[in-house]
C-alpha cells in the first residue's frame, strides 16, 4: 500500500493513518459513498484504487492481501472483501483507472472543515470511449500500403469526371468568345 507520507499525518502514527485510511475504504466499499473531509478523501483515493485494482485481478493472493489491508478478520469485513471482489470489481472491469470520484461540498458546520464526498464511479465506461478505442485499433491493424477502399476510388473517379466537364465548358466558352 502507499507508504505514509512525511510530515504532519491524518491524525497521529504512520500505523494510525494506516488504519484510519483501511476504515475509511472498507467504509467507501460497503456504502459506496462516504463524506469526509477533503485531505481524507485526496488521500483515500490512491489507497483504495489499489484496492480495487487488486480485487480486478480476483485471484487468491488478491484476496488475501486486500484482507489483510482491511485490518482484522471480523465477519463484517470478510463480507466487505466478498462485496470489493463480487460486485464492485466486475463493474469496474472496463475501467482502466479513476474508480474514485471526489466531490467538494462546502464547509461543515462546527470547525468549518472543508468537506467532500468521495464515491465509487460503477457508471460503464461511456460508448464513445468503446467507439474511438474500436477505431484506433482499426487504423493501428489497416496498413497503409493497401489499395485505398471501394469508396474512395469511386469519390476521385467522380472528382475526375467533374473536372473534365468543367474544362470541357471552359473550352466551349472559348470557343464561342473567339467567334
Amino acid at each position: 500500500m502507499p507508504t505514509p507520507t512525511k510530515g504532519p499525518r491524518l491524525g497521529g502514527s504512520p500505523a494510525h493513518q494506516r488504519l484510519m485510511l483501511a476504515n475509511l475504504s472498507a467504509q467507501l466499499f460497503e456504502h459506496k459513498r462516504i463524506t469526509t473531509t477533503e485531505t481524507k478523501a485526496k488521500r483515500l483515493r490512491p489507497f483504495a484504487e489499489r484496492l480495487i485494482t487488486f480485487a480486478k485481478r480476483g485471484d487468491l493472493a488478491s484476496r488475501r492481501r486486500v484482507q489483510s489491508v482491511i485490518a482484522s478478520r471480523s465477519r463484517t469485513n470478510k463480507g466487505i472483501v466478498h462485496e470489493l471482489f463480487e460486485n464492485i470489481a466486475p463493474a469496474m472491469a472496463e475501467r482502466d483507472g479513476g474508480y474514485t470520484r471526489i466531490t467538494k461540498i462546502g464547509n461543515r458546520k462546527g470547525d468549518n472543515a472543508p468537506m467532500a464526498v468521495i464515491e465509487l464511479v460503477l457508471e460503464p465506461v461511456s460508448p464513445k470511449q468503446a467507439v474511438v478505442k474500436e477505431a484506433e485499433q482499426a487504423a493501428s491493424k489497416a496498413a497503409p500500403a493497401e489499395e485505398p477502399a471501394v469508396e474512395e476510388t469511386e469519390a476521385t473517379e467522380t472528382a475526375e469526371v467533374e473536372a473534365t466537364e468543367v474544362e470541357a465548358a471552359e473550352a466551349e466558352t472559348e470557343k464561342k468568345d473567339q467567334a
